[in-house]
C-alpha cells in the first residue's frame, strides 16, 4: 500500500500545478536577465575583436572573437533552455520539463568546444608554425578593444554572480559549492563563460604584447592556444554539470536533512527507512519516502496520516515537486539490502552518524 499526494485538497491541488510549471516565475525572470544581459555584451564584445582581429591579423584576437560569437550562441541555447522548461507537465511527461533546462544547456557546453575551442587551438596552431603575415606596428589598436570587452564582460559576470549569490544564499550554501553542484547550469554556464572571458582577455593582451614587444607572431599564436585549451576545460566542466543532472542528482544535501528530520518528527512514524530525491527541473524535487507507520493505524488512519505529512512537507519545502510516500516494514529485508547497497549502510545508521544519503 502507498500513500501519495492524491487526497490532498483542490487547493493543494492547485499549488501542485503550478509547481509543475517550472521554477519560481522570480527565479526563472532572474536566469533570463542573467542570459540576455550575458548575450548582449558577447554579441557587442564579438563583433569589437572580430574587427580589430581583421585588421591587426591577431591570432588571439580573432580567437576571442570566436570564444565570443560561441558564447553569444551558447546564450541562445540557455534562453531555449529556459522556455522549454517552463512547460507544464502532462500526460506524456507527468513529472514536468524541468530536465530540458539540462539538455538544452549540454547543448550550450557542446557549442563552446566546437565553435569556439576549436577555432582558437587551430589558429593558435596555424600563427606558431609561421603563417602569419601581418606586421605588429598596428597592434596597438587591440588594447582598448581589450579593456572595453573586459569593462561589458565584467558587467554581465556580476549580474551572473550576484544571482548565483542569491540562490546559494536560500540553499545555505556557499558560492563556490553552489557553483559546483548547481541545480540550474544556466546560471553556471554565464558565471564560467564570463570568468573565462576575463581570463581569455588577459591572456589575449599578454600574446598581443609579447608579440608587439618581441616582433615575434608566436606569442600571438600561443596565447591563441591557450584560450582555446581554457574553453576545453570549461566545456567539459558545463557538460559535466548537465551529465549528473539529467542522469538523475539527488537534492541538496541539507533539503535532505531537513525533509529526514521533519519525518521523524511525526507522532505517526515509528521510523524512516529510505528517502529518495531526484532533482527534475530548477527548483523541482522528485521526493520518495519510505516509513514504518504505527502499527495501530487502520487503512483510513494511514490514508490520512499520508495527506496530512504530504501537506507538511509541501508548506514547508518548497522545491518538492512531486511526493510519494510508502509505507514499509522495517523487517523487509529487501528494502533493507537496497538501502544498504545504495549508500553502505542503513539511513538510521547514517542519521546515527551525522552523515546524509
Amino acid at each position: 500500500m502507498s500513500g501519495t499526494s492524491n487526497g490532498a485538497t483542490d487547493g493543494a491541488a492547485e499549488a501542485v500545478s503550478d509547481a509543475a510549471s517550472g521554477a519560481s516565475p522570480e527565479r526563472n525572470g532572474e536566469s533570463r536577465l542573467t542570459v540576455l544581459l550575458a548575450m548582449g555584451a558577447n554579441l557587442g564584445v564579438a563583433l569589437a575583436k572580430l574587427a580589430a582581429g581583421l585588421f591587426t591579423g591577431s591570432s588571439a584576437l580573432l580567437s576571442e572573437a570566436a570564444h565570443s560569437f560561441g558564447d553569444t550562441s551558447t546564450e541562445v541555447l540557455l534562453l531555449t533552455a529556459l522556455s522549454k522548461s517552463k512547460r507544464r507537465a502532462d500526460r506524456v511527461h507527468p513529472f514536468g520539463y524541468g530536465k530540458a533546462r539540462y539538455f538544452w544547456s549540454l547543448f550550450a557546453a557542446i557549442g563552446i568546444f566546437a565553435s569556439g575551442a576549436a577555432f582558437s587551438i587551430y589558429e593558435g596552431v596555424h600563427t606558431m608554425l609561421g603563417h602569419y603575415e601581418r606586421a605588429s606596428e598596428s597592434l596597438w589598436i587591440n588594447y582598448p578593444v581589450l579593456l572595453i570587452a573586459a569593462v561589458l564582460e565584467g558587467f554581465s559576470l556580476r549580474q551572473g554572480v550576484r544571482q548565483a549569490r542569491g540562490t546559494a544564499r536560500r540553499h545555505g550554501r556557499s558560492l563556490i559549492g553552489y557553483l559546483h553542484d548547481p541545480d540550474d547550469p544556466t546560471v553556471k554556464s554565464v558565471v564560467l563563460e564570463d570568468s573565462t572571458a576575463l581570463i581569455g582577455l588577459a591572456i589575449a593582451g599578454a600574446g598581443v604584447a609579447l608579440h608587439q614587444l618581441t616582433g615575434s607572431a608566436y606569442w600571438d599564436g600561443a596565447a591563441s592556444l591557450l584560450i582555446g585549451l581554457l574553453l576545453v576545460v570549461v566545456a567539459f566542466l558545463l557538460a559535466r554539470t548537465c551529465e549528473v543532472l539529467l542522469i538523475g542528482q539527488q537534492a541538496d544535501a541539507g533539503l535532505i536533512r531537513a525533509i529526514d528530520q521533519r519525518l521523524t518528527e511525526q507522532p505517526e512514524i515509528d521510523s524512516v527507512i529510505d528517502v529518495l530525491t531526484m532533482m527534475v527541473g530548477t527548483d523541482q524535487v522528485l521526493l520518495c519516502v519510505r516509513a514504518d507507520f504505527v502499527n495501530t493505524f487502520t487503512a483510513g488512519d494511514l490514508e490520512e496520516a499520508c495527506v496530512r505529512i504530504d501537506h507538511m512537507l509541501r508548506e514547508e519545502f518548497s522545491e518538492l515537486d512531486e511526493i510519494f510516500i510508502q509505507p514499509t516494514a522495517p523487517s523487509d529485508a529487501t528494502v533493507k539490502a537496497r538501502v544498504v547497497a545504495r549508500y553502505g549502510r542503513s539511513l538510521a545508521d547514517e542519521r546515527d552518524s551525522g552523515d546524509t544519503p
